[in-house]
């Protein structure tokens, strides 16, 4: 069910003030339900965001429900969309210590196995692409670390992660920046070694397969 969907995005939207990943007005969140999709609207204050008043847009990004206007980055969640049918959410942030990562046109090393976990890898890095360019969309697809959850950071722009639906993606977002941070204040204090990729990879089916209360 679509509103279903709605609600998702709505929970994911107010995770993202919550877990300090955005300012203002700025990030967005998306799911996907079909060939539908429901997005923030373009410049509404999170304290004045519903689930009433997301926009849903057809995968051409013509809006079909909804009075506002949708994000800016529409283009990107829907290229991202057309190009993986598996993902059901996306989050796009400008979070702190993972935008300083995207500003220094650096990723994230794989320091920690909470980051093997859900990505099994570093978090890599684009090239530069304007705000709002369909382009963001396309680096994603070619680049963005990860299998069921993926991350890219945005050279000097921030972070766009995805899952299967909006909470997973949230999670990445957040698990993101968590591995910035420590990233950085590990740095700060010597020189850190980085998970060999075959224990990445090791610890992301053993997560994927083995965590939680399922099976």
């Amino acid at each position: 069910m679509l509103e279903e969907v709605r609600n998702e995005v709505y929970r994911a939207l107010m995770g993202l003030p919550e877990n300090g990943l955005v300012m203002g007005t700025s990030g967005n969140v998306s799911g996907r339900k079909n060939d539908r999709v429901v997005i923030k609207p373009s410049g509404v204050a999170y304290d004045e965001l519903k689930p009433s008043n997301l926009v849903v847009v057809d995968m051409e990004g013509n809006v079909v429900e909804g009075e506002l206007k949708p994000s800016v980055d529409t283009p990107a969640h829907l290229h991202i969309y057309n190009g993986t049918e598996d993902l059901g959410g996306i989050v796009h942030t400008h979070s702190t210590y993972a935008t300083a990562f995207a500003a220094m046109g650096r990723g994230i090393p794989l320091y920690l196995t909470e980051q093997g976990d859900l990505f099994g890898t570093n978090i890599p890095v684009s090239d530069y692409v304007p705000p709002g360019d369909e382009a963001i969309g396309r680096q994603f697809s070619a680049k963005a670390a990860g299998g069921k959850v993926k991350a890219l950071l945005m050279k000097q722009h921030g972070v766009f992660a995805a899952g299967p639906g909006p909470v997973d993606a949230l999670k990445a977002a957040v698990t993101v920046e968590h591995s910035a941070k420590v990233s950085f204040v590990a740095e700060s204090g010597g020189e850190p070694e980085e998970l060999p990729s075959a224990e990445g990879k090791r610890l992301y089916e053993k997560y994927m397969n083995n965590y939680g209360q399922e099976g």
